[in-house]
Order: C-alpha cells, then sequence, then structure tokens
C-alpha cells in the first residue's frame, strides 16, 4: 500500500492512498466503515431528462465522486472491493453510487480513526516492502503451492502425478510441471520455501537446482509432516516465512492461537467471549487481547467495543487482530471472536 497524504487533526480527517495488491483490498475492508466519506475516480452515466428519454445514448463519464459510506464487499477473487453509499460530492448528489476500487485505485478517506485502522495502515505500507512469498509443499505424487497473503495462505494450486506420457519418466514429468507452475505463482515474489515430508523435496530441489538455477536461488526448504492447509499451517508454525518475511502477521497469529488452545486446554491463565474477557479486563488481568476482524467490524456497528480497547491499552495490554480468511481467526470465531491471554488466573 502506498500513502500519498495524510491531514490528521487528532482523530479526524483524511489519508488519501493506493492499494496495490490484494492484500491491500482486504486491509481497507477493516479500515472503510458505514458513515466514512470516499473519494475515488469512478464512472457514472449523465442523468438527464434527455438522457432517460433515450437510454441507449447515455454514456459513462469518468468523475470523482465522494460517498458515504452505507455498505462495502470484498470480491477476493475479483481483485475488487466494493463500496456502496449515497454521494454527497460530485455530480448527482443525493443518489446511490457504488465505488470498484482496484490496485491502483486512488482512495481518499475522510473519517474519524481508530488506532487499530492508522496502525493497519502503517503494516500495509510497510509489508509493501518486505518480500513476498510463496510456499510449495510436496509429498510423492501430489503437491500444492500457496501464495502468502496478508490474511492467510491462498491455495494457488494442486499437482498430481499423471500416469499419461511426457518427456521423461512419470516424476521427472511431475517435477516440471511443479517447476513450471512455481515460476508462474512465483513472477513477483522474492522468497521461496519448500517444504514436505520424506525425500522427495530434497529430489525436487536437486531438480529445479539442474533445471532452474535462478529460481533454486530464492529457495529455502523445511520439514513437515504433511501437505495441504495443514502442511502450510505447519510451515508457518516452524518459523520459516518469519525468517524471511522478519515477523509475519499470519505467522504470529498461529503461533497466539496455539498458546491460547493450550491454556484452555489446561484450565490456564485464559477468558474467552466477550462478558468473560470484559471481566478479565476489569481484574486488570489482560495481557494480550486477541479479536477476530469480523467480530470487531460487527461491534463496532453496534457501538461500544473501542472503548473497551482502548481501556485495555491504558491497562498496558496488548490488542492483536486476527484474519478471520485464515485458520487462526476462524478458530477464534468459533470461541466468541474476542479471547484474552492473562496475566493471572481469575
Amino acid at each position: 500500500m502506498r500513502v500519498k497524504k495524510r491531514f490528521l487533526r487528532g482523530r479526524e480527517g483524511e489519508i488519501t492512498l493506493v492499494p496495490e495488491t490484494l492484500d491491500d483490498l482486504w486491509h481497507l475492508k477493516y479500515i472503510i466503515e458505514k458513515g466514512d466519506i470516499v473519494f475515488a475516480l469512478t464512472k457514472r452515466k449523465a442523468d438527464s431528462a434527455s438522457d432517460k428519454l433515450r437510454p441507449e445514448k447515455m454514456e459513462k463519464k469518468n468523475v470523482r465522486l465522494g460517498i458515504r459510506v452505507e455498505d462495502l464487499e470484498f470480491h477476493r477473487f475479483s481483485n475488487r472491493l466494493r463500496i456502496h453509499g449515497v454521494i454527497e460530492q460530485g455530480m448527482d448528489t443525493g443518489s446511490y453510487h457504488t465505488l470498484n476500487i482496484e490496485d491502483g485505485t486512488n482512495v481518499s478517506i475522510v473519517k474519524t480513526w481508530k488506532k487499530d485502522q492508522v496502525e493497519r495502515i502503517d503494516e500495509a505500507e510497510a509489508s509493501s516492502k518486505r518480500p513476498k512469498v510463496v510456499v510449495v509443499a510436496v509429498e510423492e505424487g501430489d503437491a500444492d503451492i500457496g501464495l502468502v497473503r496478508h490474511y492467510g495462505i491462498e491455495l494457488y494450486s494442486h499437482i498430481t502425478q499423471s500416469s499419461g506420457k511426457g518427456e521423461g519418466t512419470l516424476r521427472e514429468v511431475f517435477f516440471q510441471e511443479i517447476t513450471g507452475q512455481l515460476i508462474h505463482a512465483a513472477s513477483e515474489s522474492e522468497a521461496i520455501v519448500v517444504a514436505g515430508p520424506g525425500f522427495t523435496k530434497e529430489d525436487f530441489m536437486k531438480y529445479i537446482l539442474a533445471k532452474e538455477p535462478e529460481l533454486a536461488s530464492r529457495v529455502i526448504t523445511e520439514d513437515i509432516s504433511s501437505i495441504g492447509m495443514s502442511g502450510f499451517q505447519e510451515v508457518l508454525k516452524r518459523g520459516a516465512v518469519d525468517r524471511i518475511m522478519e515477523e509475519s502477521r499470519i505467522a504470529r497469529e498461529s503461533k497466539l492461537m496455539d498458546e491460547l488452545l493450550k491454556e484452555i486446554s489446561t484450565d490456564g491463565k485464559v477468558s474467552y467471549g466477550l462478558e468473560e474477557v470484559k471481566m478479565a479486563l476489569d481484574y486488570g488481568s489482560i495481557a494480550t487481547l486477541l479479536v477476530a476482524d469480523e467480530m470487531l467490524r460487527i461491534e463496532r456497528e453496534k457501538g461500544g467495543i473501542d472503548s473497551f480497547l482502548r481501556n485495555v491499552e491504558n491497562n498496558q495490554g496488548n490488542i492483536v487482530i486476527f484474519s478471520t480468511i485464515f485458520e487462526p481467526g476462524q478458530k477464534l470465531l468459533s470461541l466468541g471472536g474476542i479471547a484474552a491471554l492473562l496475566r493471572f488466573k481469575i
């Protein structure tokens, strides 16, 4: 994410930015709220009486509109964030319009900014300067390629060894197909993790060292017990992504979730569910607060959650917002969307 301008007086003001990746659009989903004013260049049909009489002649114009947000949708598979609301500045004020925010769209957001929202922008801006990572989880006859996103690891492709004909042995054809898809998946990535059980990953490494030495120069290897999403999760837990990206948001969430579940299983220093966590705050016991992004969005619409978060910070508690697209965030949602690791048991 590229931040072009910040004009803030206290918590009020405008930030102008350009999302550059799918991750940035995901961040904006949790930054932009109902009631905010969002400006962007868009297309809109001229709305005049003559145009209405001859709809076939209506043409769309490029205009910059400011809309008061009523709802928004993140379309992960079409790389688009749709923002719907009433036009407050620009042509046809008072009418409804939908802004389609994509990579490269210049967006200005005017609102009362919350601390975690500004921090999310700072994190996205810093992350744009870090290496991007692709993970290949391979075992005999099967392989998965995943793209490390801010919101989790997205499955790029699954490759199965074919029984058909090809140049070389079936295993060589299998490795060739993985390599071909990896070259495409990693075209904009600076780092690759090749992981898997047994010796297959070592054999695959020998193959790409011989066939694609430049690609191999960006690879580190990691031992895992399985492939698929569970294998990707294991790569994160073992720290391979952290070693590349300095500090990975999703790896941190995985570790915190493991710690939380361990405390729950031993009836330890933990609270989960909004009422229990509020009680823990009353006792001054919260060391780290874990909040699911979807739960935070819903509670913000109701009001009251932000004063609670400020009280946690005023009591020297850390706050971590979890992505619910990724497995740890989904687990947190199943626990009520909010939990706390405590300084002492209550």
